[in-house]
């Protein structure tokens, strides 16, 4: 494939851009429980260096994920795979925006390298958006599930996704790679998917879950709060998300990276992340993570671990 020449990045945590933005958000200063201490010992060094060596990209980074120092210092890390340009403008990620380069068929085998040498009992692989590719990257994506199997054996492999635009055998030949969990983000309430979501749809993400849960796949899903959703409608996404047969649903804090991406409308309370907790307790999730510095892969082990045991009960 030849390569695209890039268009100017609109939106990266390396353009120089980004800024902290809690002082003038509308929602006001940053409650003391979202403050976030940075770990940058030796395990988080010696993880930071194995990822640069190996030209990987990790969400962790590339989203500027505030739970990064926890994670790597504990060697847990999500990488990202097919570039770190973004074909989607989402107006709440700190991911590059623009024209990705050519696909790199090597990467799979240097993701599989990498989490060899992290002696993890379970990982979480993501990607970025690519409206570009015909099948939005699924193949890249069965390879690299592939060949963590070969190399990590006994490794479970969690997979976030974009929604191939729908497109079920996009959808199908991830699935049939066997990730052990097959999550895919809702992001928002269907209200405010434009402008969170421009080039997304709420009903195709819920048909892409559905689809992948159809299939067999254990399935999960995450919602950001705080960028001007009301109670009700989470509590109507979460029903809707259970009707499309999610298993694990995660509920966090939206932060804002950066003066060029979506305001903070609303610092969420602990207590109502408990709430929402209860509630999707009772819809008959098998797993509900929620509060304000939960991410997509925060404590990934555990909630497989509860969909394994609600699908056994």
């Amino acid at each position: 494939m030849a390569p695209h020449p890039r268009l100017p990045i609109l939106s990266s945590r390396r353009s120089g851009m980004a800024q902290p933005t809690h002082e003038i958000s509308s929602a006001g200063e940053r409650p003391a429980w979202l403050r976030v201490t940075l770990s940058n010992n030796e395990t988080y060094r010696s993880v930071e260096k194995l990822v640069h060596d190996n030209k990987l990209h990790t969400v962790c980074e590339s989203a500027s994920c505030p739970n990064i120092g926890e994670c790597w210092a504990n060697r847990a890390l999500t990488i990202m795979i097919l570039g770190n340009v973004c074909t989607r403008s989402c107006g709440f990620c700190d991911v590059a925006t623009g024209r990705p380069g050519p696909v790199d068929l090597e990467e799979p085998l240097r993701v599989a390298e990498v989490l060899s040498k992290l002696d993890l009992r379970y990982t979480v692989i993501t990607s970025v958006d690519r409206d570009d590719l015909p099948d939005g990257g699924a193949s890249i994506w069965a390879q690299t599930i592939t060949e963590v199997r070969k190399t990590c054996p006994g490794m479970e492999i969690e997979v976030l996704v974009p929604d191939f635009k729908g497109d079920k055998t996009a959808i199908s030949t991830v699935v049939t790679a066997s990730p052990n969990v097959y999550a895919h983000n809702i992001e928002t309430v269907e209200r405010l998917h434009r402008p969170v979501r421009p080039q997304a749809k709420y009903q195709r993400s819920l048909d892409t879950l559905a689809h992948a849960r159809a299939l067999g796949a254990v399935t999960k899903s995450g919602i950001m709060l705080g960028l001007g959703e009301e109670d009700h409608e989470v509590l109507a996404t979460l029903r809707d998300l259970a009707n499309s047969g999610v298993e694990v649903v995660n509920l966090g804090q939206y932060l804002r990276p950066s003066l060029n991406h979506l305001p903070v409308k609303r610092w969420v309370t602990p207590e109502q992340f408990a709430f929402f907790k209860s509630e999707g307790e009772k819809m008959g999730f098998a797993h509900v993570e929620s509060g304000p510095l939960v991410r997509s892969s925060y404590r990934a082990d555990q909630q497989a671990a509860a969909a394994k045991a609600a699908r056994n009960a």
